[in-house]
């Protein structure tokens, strides 16, 4: 028998205003002329956007779908919408069962009463009984791991304490629907790995909307998938890795290079891989690859060489490796005309993904910088296996002792 369908949107739409006053006068006048905020048929006015439009899914019970897509793509305000906390301006709805949402950082609990309180305030909005949140709450204070703190008012917690009591009462509740967004990224990673675990075990009898930036966290749980842009569904359907190379490949390569800082002594006119043909400005290579980085530099009246660092950001932007090429020859220039450079970046062991690389030169190893930019050269690293971490290194067994 197919598993019971828990959640089912169709044709949902949002729209905003981008002026308060403006938003404010467009209230009244639907007051006035008695529109109601969920006509079918709506037309944009002057300073209104839509932050979702028309998206439509359904979710049986077993299946997790995951969002994904740039801030201001429409994840949140769906996720409102789903959990009843705005209303849409067209389409509907249907959820059955008991839902459980983390959406936002300390949302639900009362900052006055304690973490004890809040168990059973929470549970009791979830549509649980006294008795059966009594079953439960022993279990939800070991599995947040602040028992010293349970009875201390919730806003003396950290970040990292609510987000720890907010998911132990969604997830040891078992609701028939849990709603999950960013607040995850706030728990340090022992905790993490430890909500994944509980998100296994509850999810054959839940259905789960999962949003992430983490790429690697919706590979490693969703059956299905949307990538949001500006509001629209830009992809859908249960091939989940497809909609991550979308993601990856639309999203996160389609941003121009960037110059952080020049004092003009230099400037660099291009950069590209020996090779390679890029795929509109991005490079693709086989894990484990060696390569040949290519630099060509003007000179505008640089006495020496510069000395060239490199710098490689993941996907999510943050600083990963660091390239200080050896045998760097900064001999003395006497000219002004193009030269190029050519470093060999040897056995790339990055796992699957996007990586920028930044440009630095400087006087001497990093000291009294000339020019630096931002993704130079962008890379695509291929290879059949998702990871959750930067680097997957070469191994294999060699031999099994008994």
């Amino acid at each position: 028998m197919e598993p019971e369908t828990l959640i089912k949107v169709e044709n949902l739409s949002k729209k905003f205003c981008k002026d308060l006053k403006t938003s404010l006068w467009y209230g009244v006048k639907d007051l006035a002329s008695g529109l109601s905020g969920n006509k079918n048929e709506r037309e944009l006015r002057p300073q209104e956007f839509w932050a979702v439009k028309d998206i439509s899914f359904e979710l049986r019970r077993g299946e997790c779908l995951g969002l994904i897509g740039h801030n201001g793509a429409g994840k949140s305000t769906l996720l409102k919408i789903l959990n009843g906390l705005i209303n849409p301006d067209a389409g509907k709805v249907t959820i059955k069962g008991r839902v459980g949402a983390l959406i936002e950082l300390g949302a639900g609990f009362n900052p006055i009463l304690t973490g004890r309180e809040n168990i059973y305030s929470n549970g009791a909005i979830l549509g649980f009984t006294r008795k059966e949140i009594n079953e439960k709450v022993e279990e939800i204070i070991d599995f947040a791991e602040i028992r010293e703190f349970i009875d201390m008012p919730v806003q003396n917690y950290s970040s990292g304490m609510k987000v720890r009591l907010g998911f132990a009462v969604a997830a040891q509740m078992e609701p028939d629907v849990l709603i999950i967004d960013e607040v995850l990224a706030v728990g340090d990673l022992g905790f993490v790995l430890k909500c994944f675990k509980q998100i296994d075990t509850i999810l054959p009898n839940t259905a789960i909307v999962f949003v992430s930036h983490s790429i690697p966290m919706v590979s490693r749980i969703c059956t299905q998938i949307i990538v949001l842009e500006k509001g629209i569904a830009n992809f859908q359907g249960e091939n989940v890795s497809r909609g991550i190379d979308l993601y990856y490949n639309k999203f996160l390569t389609n941003e121009n290079s960037q110059i952080v800082f020049t004092d003009n002594s230099i400037e660099l006119k291009n950069a590209w891989v020996d090779g390679v043909n890029p795929s509109n400005n991005v490079y693709h290579i086989l894990w484990g690859n060696t390569i040949n980085l290519n630099f060509t530099i003007k000179n505008k009246n640089l006495s020496k060489i510069p000395y060239i660092s490199l710098a490689i950001y993941d996907k999510e932007q943050r600083a990963i490796a660091e390239i200080l090429p050896e045998d760097q020859d900064l001999r003395l220039l006497n000219t002004t005309k193009e030269f190029t450079l050519i470093f060999q970046l040897n056995n790339i062991y990055l796992s699957k993904g996007i990586y920028n690389i930044t440009f630095t030169a400087s006087e001497d190893y990093g000291f009294n910088i000339y020019y630096k930019i931002h993704k130079a050269i962008t890379l695509k690293i291929e290879h059949e296996k998702q990871i959750w971490t930067p680097f997957l290194m070469d191994s294999k067994l060699i031999e099994t002792k008994y």
